[in-house]
């Protein structure tokens, strides 16, 4: 037991090492004994090459150590020289802990992958993970039935299933959306962000077949617009059938056949032709709602090219300069930053905007001190923006779900298409324009492109 220690064993080796020295010197300076030093001289270099062996154990453990830290085999151990002494028993320890503390990690990341893909697995919602060399790192099942690939690895391979689809993933950016039409029956959704791992930068693309709600929102839409349309044509219609009849009785009482011609009195002919203006006006209402409608359904396709949004924003105020000078408001455009650019049809995003300031110029038009402010920038995704703020008297929240409604309006001669014409023109752009809207407090438009 005494030479179980590491200090007892470096102290044994020591002298043994002396012992084997001094003897080599001894018979090397006996001329007759030359073979016996070589010998011994031979087993005085193995005594120190163990000797050194010995006293680095300790470097080569932390080597192994930390090897298996890096290769992550941490099924490693370290306790053969326990019994070297307390010092180097709680070193082993202090590996193992460390070495079960990492296994017990890989574990836990192992199980939490596992969650993770079997939440992956089992959303609704395609799911697709790619690097910049189109090599796919994660995909679920309902993606790859979407795209009509049960085995895939590369998304370069949809080149050959659906040509758009490959464009539209290589061409995304970060938070934009998207629609893409598989076939009949899918209409995907698509939204983009970007992400980097490792250094290496990678694509989440979340994909959702929105055909079933395209078709309930197209029913609800043409139910709105079939409402609207009989609340108009019907308000037209009532009186014109009405005053017809009125005037058919008119003339069935009035009418009075003199000889070879008909007499009427004269109050007869005032409610005749008072009754056939009233059928005039209503008639030019209807065709001016047709018109307005037709104007509605036939936005042509967007010409889009790159322009500057503050020059966008000089024409605008020049070609209401006149109408806001009559409404005594106050109208400022900022521009942040000045060179912002955007590409996008600037004959329609003028029309949009034009909208936009007017609404919000007649909102203010009654207060004294009327302000409307248009801002334009860009969000956190570099997405540019074009928000007109108004501090007027707000709009109901019942109202702020119908305002883009075609039709539907809030004012007493508005035609209630500017709006809608308005958020058409953004759907055709990929944009979007929502409001934000407190009561007593005003309104707030924004166009996202």
């Amino acid at each position: 037991m005494v030479f179980r220690d590491f200090r007892s064993k470096i102290f044994l080796r020591i002298i043994i090492l002396t012992i084997l020295i001094t003897v080599t010197v001894y018979l090397f300076l006996d001329s007759g004994k030359v073979v016996s030093a070589i010998i011994m001289s031979l087993i005085t270099l193995v005594s120190i090459i163990e000797l050194i062996k010995f006293t680095t154990a300790t470097n080569r453990k932390i080597t192994r150590f930390l090897e298996s830290v890096r290769y992550s085999d941490f099924a490693a151990g370290f306790t053969t020289d326990n019994d070297l002494g307390t010092s180097f028993k709680e070193l082993n320890d202090a590996f193992n802990n460390v070495l079960e503390a990492f296994r017990k990690a890989r574990s836990e990341k192992e199980e939490h992958w596992q969650y993770l893909n079997t939440v992956v697995q089992h959303v609704n919602t395609g799911i697709l993970s790619f690097n910049d060399d189109g090599k796919i790192e994660l995909i679920n099942h309902v993606a790859k039935n979407l795209l009509r690939k049960p085995q895939i690895k590369n998304i370069e391979e949809l080149k050959a299933v659906d040509a758009g689809l490959y464009r539209t993933l290589r061409t995304i950016k970060t938070g934009e959306r998207g629609l893409h039409r598989v076939d009949n029956r899918i209409q995907l959704a698509i939204h983009a962000t970007e992400l980097r791992m490792r250094g290496d930068h990678y694509t989440l693309v979340a994909f959702q077949n929105i055909q079933t709600e395209l078709q309930q929102k197209e029913i609800d839409s043409w139910q709105n617009l079939t409402k609207v349309l009989r609340h108009e044509i019907m308000n037209s219609m009532t009186p014109i059938a009405s005053l017809t009849s009125t005037l058919n009785d008119i003339l069935t009482e009035e009418l009075v056949i003199k000889e070879d011609h008909f007499e009427i009195s004269e109050d007869g002919v005032d409610d005749i032709h008072e009754g056939l203006k009233t059928i005039e006006r209503r008639s030019k209402a209807l065709i001016h709602f047709i018109d307005a409608y037709r104007e509605y359904t036939s936005i042509p396709e967007p010409k889009k090219a790159e322009f500057r949004v503050d020059e966008l924003l000089e024409d605008i105020h020049g070609l209401m300069k006149i109408d806001i000078r009559k409404s005594n408001t106050e109208l400022t455009f900022t521009v942040q930053p000045k060179r912002l650019t955007v590409f996008a049809d600037e004959e329609q995003i003028q029309q949009v905007l034009i909208n936009l300031v007017k609404n919000a110029v007649e909102a203010v038009s009654k207060k004294a001190n009327g302000k409307v402010v248009v801002n334009a920038g860009a969000d956190k995704n570099q997405r540019p923006f074009v928000e007109v703020r108004d501090n007027g008297d707000g709009i109901i929240p019942e109202a702020l779900e119908q305002i883009f409604i075609p039709f539907y309006t809030t004012k007493k001669k508005g035609s209630g298409i500017g709006l809608a014409l308005s958020r058409q023109i953004m759907q055709l752009h990929q944009g979007t324009i929502n409001v934000d809207s407190e009561v007593n407090k005003g309104s707030v438009f924004t166009i996202k492109f």
